[in-house]
């Protein structure tokens, strides 16, 4: 099953693919926002009908402790909105420091803060893709 993971940032959306059989994520896609929220999951629903993706899984911006606290929520707000969008189920995924751990890759790999801010936000969602797909 074919997965598509997005990581939803305020000026970024990051966007990570599974294999068709669903078991490695890899990086796709930043997705620049345009202002426009529209405009955006239109674009999100390009890829998934573009890749054929069968699940859309959402990061989940849970404080440490667990609590949901208004990124959670807005993150919540913008799934469902997304969810009217997209013709394939969507599924939530705890994303607590994702963002931290692609940041600590692209670092290991010697990536300066330029090249590391281009590429973070699409490997954050590979990162809650693998995750939510580990967990299955």
């Amino acid at each position: 099953m074919r997965a598509v993971g997005i990581d939803l940032g305020e000026k970024r959306i990051g966007v990570a693919i599974s294999d068709s059989d669903g078991r490695v994520a890899t990086p796709y896609e930043t997705v620049a926002r345009s202002g426009s929220r529209d405009q955006d999951h239109r674009l999100i629903r390009a890829i998934v009908e573009e890749v054929e993706a069968e699940i859309l899984v959402v990061g989940l911006p849970l404080s440490l402790d667990g609590v949901e606290g208004k990124a959670a929520l807005n993150a919540r707000k913008e799934a469902e909105l997304l969810q009217q969008v997209v013709a394939i189920p969507l599924a939530m995924h705890d994303e607590r420091l994702t963002t931290v751990e692609a940041e600590r890759m692209l670092q290991e790999q010697g990536l300066d803060a330029v090249q590391r801010r281009k590429i973070v936000d699409k490997v954050a969602a590979s990162i809650i893709l693998q995750a939510w797909m580990d967990g299955r």
